[in-house]
């Protein structure tokens, strides 16, 4: 079965930066790349701006996501957990950022790769019923995962 393709218009702000790339059959996310030098003290807040501004297709969003290596290489937390870039922001001047606390200094260079995207169809329209019971058996619990 042949896969959906869908197109992702992009402006680049940044000549310093290279282009996204999609590498079919190794990963869904597509890496962001820091568009500026930053240099970050423990305990400061900064927005990383990724140097590219989208259109997404109709019916879509963007969720962005810390890369698994951005702790570990820059300490950083992105502040709210992932963001969610909806169609809706997709002019010239919507820049995409990363809102980022350093837990350690750090320096982060133009062309790091800090973060990762992907896109993903609008959730359907949803209606809420109430019940009593939902007749399932209970696994547990909160973090009863592995546990016997």
């Amino acid at each position: 079965m042949e896969q959906l393709k869908e197109t992702i218009r992009i402006k680049y702000h940044s000549k310093e930066i290279d282009h996204l790339e999609y590498i079919d059959g190794k990963s869904d996310w597509i890496d962001l790349r820091a568009a500026k030098d930053y240099d970050l003290k423990q305990g400061e807040f900064a927005l990383i701006d990724l140097g590219i501004s989208v259109e997404l297709p109709r019916g879509y969003e963007m969720i962005i996501a810390p890369r698994s290596s951005t702790f570990k290489n820059f300490g950083l937390i992105q502040t709210n957990s992932i963001g969610v870039v909806d169609e809706s922001y997709c002019g010239d001047d919507d820049v995409i950022m990363m809102p980022a606390l350093a837990m350690r200094d750090t320096k982060i260079s133009v062309g790091d790769r800090v973060c990762q995207f992907r896109i993903l169809r609008h959730q359907p329209t949803v209606e809420f019923e109430e019940v009593e019971t939902l007749g399932n058996k209970t696994r547990g619990g909160f973090g009863s995962t592995g546990k016997k």
